[in-house]
C-alpha cells in the first residue's frame, strides 16, 4: 500500500508526532454481541503499521482488558443497562486517554461501542479544557436517563459530557466540561424525539444528511468548523461512529441507517480535520465484525482503518 502523506504542522503535538492506540474491546453500552471484537480486527488488519508508514511514531501496548469489570451482576439503574460496567470502563478509558494526551501524544481510541466516548472525551478535556468535539454519527447519542427508550448507554454519552438530564450517582465522576457551543454533529439521520428537543433547547449545532445533500460535504465541514473552532486555534477531538457511513459502505455495524455518508464524504471529513493542524484525539467506534458476512465485515474493518489514516494525514495525491 502506497501512502501519500500531507505534511501538517500540528498546533498542539510535539515532534516527532506520536499516536497512542487505545484498544477498547467493550460492548456494555449496547446489546449486540461482537462490537468488542472491533479493535482486535482493526489492529490485526495492520492499522499500527499503516500509521507508522504515514510517519507517526506508534505506541500500542495491547488492548485494554476489562475482565475484572463484569456486566453479570449489574442490574439496571432506572432504564440504564449495565450502568456500573459502562461507568467503570469509561472512567478507566478517561484516565488512559488523559495520560496519553498529557504526554503530548494523540490518543486513537478503537471501539467498542460509542458509550466509550464518555471516557475518551473526558480524558481529552482534562488536558485540553477548551477542546471542541466533532461528532460524526447517524445518531445524536444525547439521550438522558429520562428520554432514553432502550436504556442502552451508547445512545447517551453526550448528555453525560454536557451534564444535562437527571443526575446518575454512578456517573458522578464525569465532569460536565463540554459546553454546547463546543460540539457539532455531522451525518445525523436517526434522531429520537427527546434528542431533537435537547438539541434545540441547548442550541447545539447539527448538520444532518439533509444539509450534506443541500450544501455538499466541503461546505458542511467548513460550517461545522466555523461554528466550533472559528479561528482554527482550538484543539479538536474527532469522534467517528462508522454508522455515519451508508450501510453500503460500512455494513458491519450495530445500528445501520440507510441514506448515510458516502465513502468519500466520510474520508473528506477526516482529511479536512487533519488539515487544520488542530486534531488532538480520534475515536473510531462501532465496528462490529460479527454482524455481517465475512466480506462485509472485512470491508467495514478496512473502512475503519482508512478513516483513521485519513484523519492522521493520508491524502489521495
Amino acid at each position: 500500500m502506497t501512502s501519500h502523506i500531507e505534511p501538517s504542522v500540528s498546533r498542539f503535538l510535539p515532534d516527532p508526532k506520536t499516536v497512542a492506540i487505545v484498544g477498547c474491546p467493550f460492548r456494555g453500552g449496547q446489546a449486540k454481541l461482537g462490537v468488542d471484537k472491533g479493535p482486535i480486527h482493526l489492529v490485526q488488519a495492520g492499522l499500527p503499521e499503516q500509521l507508522s508508514e504515514l510517519g507517526w511514531k506508534v505506541q500500542f501496548d495491547g488492548h485494554h482488558q476489562f475482565e475484572e469489570i463484569s456486566t453479570e451482576d449489574d442490574p439496571p439503574i432506572g432504564k440504564l443497562k449495565n450502568p456500573r460496567a459502562v461507568s467503570r470502563v469509561c472512567q478507566a478509558v478517561a484516565k488512559v486517554v488523559g495520560e496519553h494526551a498529557k504526554k503530548g501524544q494523540l490518543p486513537l481510541t478503537l471501539g467498542g461501542d460509542h458509550s466509550l466516548a464518555m471516557g475518551t472525551i473526558s480524558g481529552t478535556l482534562e488536558k485540553y479544557p477548551d477542546a471542541c468535539v466533532i461528532w460524526v454519527d447517524a445518531h445524536a447519542d444525547i439521550n438522558t436517563a429520562e428520554t432514553t427508550d432502550s436504556g442502552n448507554i451508547h445512545g447517551m454519552p453526550v448528555s453525560f459530557l454536557l451534564g444535562i438530564g437527571p443526575k446518575v450517582e454512578e456517573f458522578s465522576w464525569v465532569k460536565p466540561l463540554l459546553k454546547p457551543h463546543r460540539i457539532v454533529y455531522i451525518g445525523l439521520r436517526d434522531v429520537d424525539q427527546g434528542e431533537r428537543r435537547i438539541l434545540r433547547e441547548h442550541g447545539i449545532k447539527a448538520f444532518s444528511m439533509h444539509e450534506v445533500d443541500k450544501y455538499g460535504i466541503g461546505r458542511v465541514v467548513e460550517m461545522a468548523l466555523d461554528h466550533v473552532n472559528p479561528g482554527r486555534k482550538l484543539p479538536i477531538h474527532l469522534s467517528f461512529d462508522v454508522d455515519a457511513l451508508d450501510p453500503s459502505v460500512a455494513p458491519s455495524t450495530g445500528t445501520p441507517v440507510r441514506g448515510g455518508l458516502t465513502f468519500r464524504e466520510g474520508h473528506y471529513i477526516c482529511e479536512a480535520v487533519y488539515e487544520t493542524g488542530c486534531l488532538v484525539a480520534l475515536d473510531i467506534m462501532e465496528v462490529n465484525p460479527s454482524l455481517a458476512d465475512s466480506e462485509s465485515a472485512k470491508q467495514t474493518v478496512a473502512v475503519g482503518c482508512s478513516l483513521a489514516r485519513s484523519a492522521l494525514g493520508e491524502t489521495l495525491l
